[in-house]
């Protein structure tokens, strides 16, 4: 059976999709970190709202889901740095993938629609192995700057990774 895998730009009528997609992504990446309670907050239909906005950012901002079959089953968004420190002038803001499609090539198809070749930098949980090894595959090294960021009302502690 033939699969068919499409990466494109989030347009508005994607946005209850994303907000589903979102929220499992949330749970599969962020259940040994944050609280059940936090987590237990995450209402797709807000996620939805919020992704409606996005479609709205301007050229310098992308913002991609990648398909299967028809379906959303990632997202990933990008566009100049935030930090104030400027360490590259492009950042990866989030990618994410649901569970049960990685290894399997498509979100490094993801993250190339994107990010493009050369410097750029993100933040990610420190306590995120599989996202760890998939950014060094990609050639992100830590900087050692790191911060703790609030999540849903709890602490996630991050480390920058820049290329």
């Amino acid at each position: 059976m033939n699969t068919t895998v499409v990466v494109r730009s989030v347009e508005e009528a994607d946005a209850e999709s994303l907000g589903r997609v979102h929220a499992a992504c949330w749970h599969e990446t962020y259940d040994h970190l944050l609280s059940q309670a936090a987590l237990s907050q995450l209402r797709p239909q807000r996620l939805a709202a919020l992704w409606r906005r996005f479609t709205t950012q301007g050229a310098e901002y992308r913002q991609n889901v990648v398909l299967i079959d028809g379906e959303i089953v990632g997202f990933a968004g990008s566009g100049p740095t935030r930090d104030g420190d400027q360490p590259t002038p492009h950042e990866l803001f989030f990618l994410y993938l649901l569970e049960a499609n990685h290894g399997s090539g498509v979100g490094q198809k993801l993250f190339d629609s994107v990010v493009d070749p050369g410097a750029s930098s993100l933040w990610v949980a420190a306590d995120n192995p599989r996202a760890h090894a998939f950014y060094a595959r990609n050639g992100y090294l830590a900087d050692g700057l790191e911060r703790n960021e609030e999540v849903l009302g709890e602490t996630l502690h991050e480390v920058r990774l820049v290329r």
